[in-house]
């Protein structure tokens, strides 16, 4: 019979932070996960990092807390842990969604081997890693982290279907779009990459101007510096074909997901997007949505039947976008509905519960390591 184990609170002291910012969607994340061992928050302030960096440093030297659990890569975080941990034996974690090396060589190739070290040094001297994916988690075993688990995140906010049928009638008459069209949408942050012309949502754009039926609507929320580019891009289009809706609360977001029927996850296949899930993607399967994507690795790895899968290396490819054009052209209510069905398989997937119970588990388990 297994023993139950004493919970990490009661023998040893978690500090959290994540180096986005305390009250950030990543704070939120890192305290939830690890509500099963009632961890102390740091408030970092991303505004503030080299005041942080000391002040973090300073936290760790006096309080000297069992383990440390940082959401998030950022340098001001991370340098701190890596100096304390060879100071004074600090020992942490740490929780990231990204592949650094990569990510950094998009903004700047001169940077990219200094991030790829920095991300190799941390890894190495953590204590443990927690990735967004399986696939994080196995970079980070090759980088020398002696233990990892996955803990892909969870949509916050899940109406039942009543509710989103409610939601899909009301916010269809409020944007305006027709009864039986079909509906092509996507959720998040426009940021603008200088260097390759794209921002979520140009992928949906290029389509629209390429698709020729008349009953299909492109539904683009969020907004950033992409936003206008992407407006003007859709200037000459049939009236109604793209509705810009801007950024909306994270807890008004089942509303917009309710009146989609597909929803778009692009990203590139290379070591930036082919790591990544992104937070759509849970948010997509909890409200009942399908997914279009690249041929990522989630793409055959989570797919029982809702996954639409298109070629080309990136989404600004435009390979990926004439294939999405295509695609829209010919779907069908009925391959719709078919894949719908099979969406709610994935709840167990991202089952918050599940995700803090494991996580309990892996930091008792680190914390019980002489």
């Amino acid at each position: 019979m297994r023993e139950t184990a004493t919970p990490a609170s009661a023998t040893s002291r978690v500090l959290a932070f994540a180096t986005l910012g305390a009250g950030s969607n990543e704070e939120h994340r890192i305290l939830t996960l690890l509500g099963g061992v009632q961890p102390e928050a740091f408030p970092f302030d991303r505004r503030r990092k080299l005041r942080m960096f000391w002040g973090l440093l300073r936290t760790l030297r006096t309080t000297r807390p069992d383990l440390v659990v940082m959401e998030g890569t950022g340098v001001a975080g991370g340098a701190a842990l890596i100096l304390a941990r060879v100071l004074f034996g600090c020992r942490y974690v740490i929780s990231s969604g990204d592949a650094v090396g990569p990510w950094v060589a998009t903004q700047s190739r001169l940077l990219a081997p200094v991030f790829g070290l920095y991300e190799r040094v941390l890894c190495r001297l953590a204590a443990g890693f927690i990735g967004w994916t399986p696939y994080l988690v196995g970079r980070a075993l090759t980088f020398g982290v002696p233990r990892a688990m996955t803990a892909p995140g969870w949509a916050p906010f899940v109406q039942p279907p009543e509710a989103r049928a409610a939601d899909r009638t009301r916010l269809r008459q409020e944007l305006g779009i027709p009864t039986g069209n079909l509906v092509i949408g996507i959720a998040g942050t426009m940021h603008w990459s200088r260097r390759y012309r794209y921002c979520y949502g140009r992928e949906l754009i290029e389509a629209a101007r390429l698709v020729t039926r008349r009953d299909v609507t492109f539904l683009l929320v969020g907004d950033g510096s992409g936003r206008g580019k992407l407006e003007g891009l859709a200037a000459g289009l049939p009236e109604g074909r793209v509705r810009f809706v801007g950024r909306v609360p994270q807890d008004q977001l089942p509303a917009y997901y309710a009146a989609m029927d597909v929803g778009s996850l692009p990203q590139s296949v290379d070591r930036v997007g082919s790591f990544r899930y992104t937070t759509k993607l849970s948010e997509y399967l909890a409200h009942g949505l399908p997914v279009v994507t690249g041929q990522i690795p989630l793409a055959y790895d989570l797919d029982r039947g809702g996954f639409w899968r298109h070629p080309g290396h990136a989404p600004w490819d435009q390979r990926y976008t004439a294939a999405l054009a295509a695609w829209v052209e010919a779907l069908t209510w009925d391959e719709i509905a078919l894949r719908r069905a099979t969406v709610a398989e994935h709840a167990t997937d991202f089952d918050r519960a599940r995700q803090v119970a494991r996580t309990a588990e892996f930091i008792r388990d680190i914390c019980a390591v002489p």
